[in-house]
């Protein structure tokens, strides 16, 4: 095991060079009082290089994008072009501050304001917020609007419907705006089951919240029924555009007749995306929610943009100041370096690359819905189960070489469920390679299961104990010695 950085170096070491002190010499004794102050400080002495190896080597045990394969089923763990990082720290950007007057950011409002316009015209959108930090936080920002919306129309509507393949954030930020959850089943093709729909979408029912794609990686094939259906009885159709990624410039939620969506900037549009932040949750609607936005939007009078506070109805503010704004700036920059046919083709190449997964693994794992995916495959560990080797084990076993695991266990009506999305910046070769190991694996199970039972061999950290590791938490590192 590695020595933590306090068990390294030497007395005497040092890797920082200081100028002579050019202010008047004042004790530490004098500025801090005595009982704050300590005893002993045993911090480690050590050389430059000695400082640089260790935090390099650190950062190697960690998975991601940059280093590593990391096909992350409905996360969308998709390269992010280094020329959005690039642009996002200028300092004209990075020293900008909220409370400065609108008089003094002009470019960042503009920016602001051209990216709702594009969003908005991505999705099929009247108008957006920016404001919400994150996917669930722009669903609970869409929820607390239609509770809003029935309440002016004095309608009682207490709850919303979402099927069983749903990602897990759609219930939790049902519950979490007041409202009760219908479960609709999955039909046997993938789709929301039509009949059951109809029998639970009612007057008591505000909206259906859906997934398209969904998370079993298939597109709503019965989607205008499905409208059809919500609008009749009087309900909304919300839309979780966490799956964008497959639809850019192919389809747009509005046309498919939806009246709200949220999109997931930190995943289709290429802003990093992990370690609990920061990310961008935009929520689009139709014209009649637009009276109940968060405040304020950007807008623009003559040749100013200016925040707008005006709308009577909104539902406040949602987050502080105006959201993320680096995130925005790279998800604007990310839009305009592909422009319209450049993001077709994203669509178009995430889509093909999921497909020649679901073509080139399909004998080998059980692929529960057989028919044409979109941006992601699912298969099913069922067939290795059957041996005694779990969906766990293959997801360990993918750690030796130099992969990050696929998404398992979900969605949750698919058993042993494997989901793999590979989106569009993956090369053939590398998709060959990962193909290669899955058959590999499929191989082990058969004739060595118990090598994959004890997999990870080669990383840093073998395999734990889960359920311990979820009853009995302790993040102290015991050094070897």
């Amino acid at each position: 095991m590695s020595k933590l950085i306090f068990e390294k170096g030497a007395c005497g070491r040092n890797g920082i060079s200081l100028p002579e002190m050019d202010v008047p010499f004042q004790g530490v004794g004098g500025l801090i009082p005595k009982n704050l102050l300590r005893k002993e400080l045993p911090l480690p002495e050590l050389s430059e290089p000695e400082v640089v190896r260790h935090y390099t080597n650190l950062s190697k045990l960690n998975f991601s994008v940059d280093g590593n394969f990391y096909p992350l089923g409905s996360c969308t763990m998709k390269y992010n072009p280094k020329i959005n990082e690039e642009l996002a720290a200028l300092p004209g950007f990075t020293q900008l501050h909220p409370y400065q007057g609108e008089e003094s950011v002009q470019g960042a409002l503009e920016l602001m304001y051209n990216l709702e316009k594009n969003l908005s015209e991505i999705v099929g959108m009247e108008r957006m917020t920016l404001q919400p930090a994150a996917g669930a936080h722009g669903e609970l920002t869409g929820i607390l609007m239609l509770r809003a919306f029935f309440k002016d129309k004095g309608e009682s509507r207490k709850k919303i419907i979402i099927p069983d393949a749903s990602h897990g954030t759609n219930p939790a930020s049902a519950v979490l705006g007041g409202f009760e959850i219908v479960e609709v089943a999955t039909d046997n093709s993938g789709g929301i089951d039509i009949e059951a729909l109809k029998k639970v979408m009612n007057e008591e029912a505000a909206c259906l919240m859906l997934t398209n794609p969904s998370t079993l990686g298939l597109f709503e094939e019965n989607i205008l029924e499905v409208s059809s259906i919500v609008h009749k009885a009087g309900g909304l159709l919300y839309g979780d555009g966490a799956n964008l990624n497959a639809l850019l410039g192919k389809a747009r939620f509005g046309d498919m007749g939806f009246d709200l969506v949220h999109l997931n900037l930190h995943k289709t549009f290429a802003a990093p995306h992990g370690g609990g932040g920061p990310g961008g949750g935009p929520l689009g609607v139709k014209k009649q929610l637009i009276p109940y936005l968060p405040v304020p939007l950007v807008d623009r009078q003559g040749g100013r943009f200016f925040l707008n506070y005006d709308l009577p109805g909104s539902i406040g503010r949602m987050r502080s100041f105006y959201g993320n704004f680096l995130v925005m700036l790279k998800a604007y920059v990310y839009i305009l370096s592909l422009g319209e046919e450049g993001l077709r083709k994203a669509a178009e190449n995430a889509v093909l690359n999921a497909n020649y997964l679901r073509a080139k693994l399909k004998d080998y794992y059980e692929l529960p819905y057989k028919k044409i995916c979109l941006h992601e495959v699912i298969f099913s560990g069922s067939r290795q189960k059957a041996k005694g080797v779990r969906t766990l084990d293959i997801a360990k076993r993918l750690i030796d070489f130099g992969m990050h695991p696929p998404t398992i266990y979900f969605p949750l009506n698919v058993p042993e469920a494997l989901m793999i999305e590979p989106t569009e910046t993956e090369t053939k070769e590398t998709l060959d390679y990962f193909i290669e190991i899955m058959k590999r694996i499929a191989g082990e199970a058969e004739e060595n299961p118990q090598l994959l039972h004890q997999a990870p061999h080669n990383a840093p950290v073998g395999r734990l104990d889960e359920a311990k590791a979820a009853r009995e938490i302790d993040v102290a590192w015991q050094a070897s010695g």
